[in-house]
């Protein structure tokens, strides 16, 4: 792996690797006002939240690259301490991109971009109608980090009013798919966050997995399995036992069909456009008769249900095809 030391580096490629390398990053649209009342617009990827007691989220109006100067943003949180920080969402991202351009200060970007401001409640900037997410904030405190091109200015704003649209939500949660959130990437790159490119991974907090250092060797050192899976196997619990595993497939004996639907090359198609009733009845078809499938191809059933997130399941397909 590549060795960079950053001080050895122009400016510009500095900002080009952290761009690169930390995304996707969040956009926070700005609308600030001056200390004579014009407004502002302008979109941050430098930005995120930081604590929930009370809401804290930070962003960097970073100095100019090319000649160290300072952003209006930044004069005007300075001279004023609000802002409302909107979401970025992708109907709306052409029109966020252009309020990114470099307007002179008494230009305003609402008109120029044709986004719509809208009174906020607690504080004076307006807020951008067109974002299902919007927050008023005060500016708690300006954190400045250098007094050169492209150096850091961290505005901490605590969250004073939510804004939210209601169809984006469901249960008091909002639904990734709804919002449709951009996000930068390096260059001139971005993202865009609805399926298939989000997925969910519940967090481990209430149990604690087995660890990767617990798998049995064959898993490890299997060619099938990825980091991810095994991950998943390590996340688990409990290792099944055989009789967890058996009775487990026990449930399926029950109701086998006529033994020539058990070839291996259903067994085979089952698998490759997952029909998971249908793998594990020949699983427990095999376990009844005796006639068991190789090693190898346990572990490959045993992967599908894990791409599906059914991790006990791939654990008991495992310990039926004794991959230990």
């Amino acid at each position: 792996m590549k060795q960079i030391d950053p001080k050895t580096l122009p400016v510009p490629e500095v900002q080009r690797l952290l761009q690169g390398g930390i995304a996707p990053r969040p956009i926070a649209l700005v609308s600030t006002l001056s200390a004579e009342g014009i407004p502002n617009l302008s979109p941050f990827s430098f930005y995120n939240v930081f604590g929930a007691n009370p809401p804290i989220v930070v962003f960097s109006p970073s100095r100019r690259g090319r000649d160290a100067t300072l952003k209006d943003t930044y004069f005007n949180c300075e001279s004023t301490g609000e802002c409302v920080i909107q979401s970025v969402t992708y109907p709306m991202v052409e029109q966020i991109n252009l309020a990114s351009a470099e307007f002179s200060p008494e230009i305003d970007e609402f008109i120029k971009s044709g986004l719509t401001p809208v009174p906020s409640v607690m504080v004076k900037p307006s807020r951008v109608k067109e974002s299902p997410f919007q927050m008023e904030c005060k500016v708690l405190e300006i954190k400045s980090y250098g007094n050169g091109g492209a150096s850091a200015n961290l505005v901490i704003c605590e969250v004073i009013l939510f804004h939210v649209a209601e169809d984006i939500m469901e249960k008091g949660v909002i639904q990734p798919d709804r919002i449709d959130l951009v996000a930068r990437m390096g260059s001139d790159y971005y993202n865009r966050a609805v399926s298939p490119n989000i997925f969910e991974i519940v967090k481990p907090l209430n149990k604690l997995g087995i660890g990767y250092e617990n798998l049995p060797g064959e898993l490890k050192h299997s060619d099938i399995l990825s980091a991810n899976d095994l991950a998943k196997l390590a996340n688990f619990e409990k290792i099944p036992d055989d009789e967890e595993a058996g009775q487990y497939f026990h449930n399926y004996q029950l109701s086998l069909k006529d033994a020539s639907y058990y070839t291996e090359e259903s067994f085979f198609r089952s698998l490759s456009s997952f029909r998971p009733e249908e793998t594990l009845s020949h699983i427990a078809y095999r376990l009844k008769t005796g006639k068991k499938y190789h090693n190898h191809d346990y572990i490959l059933a045993a992967k599908a249900f894990l791409q599906a997130n059914m991790t006990e399941i791939a654990w008991y397909i495992l310990i039926s095809g004794k991959a230990d």
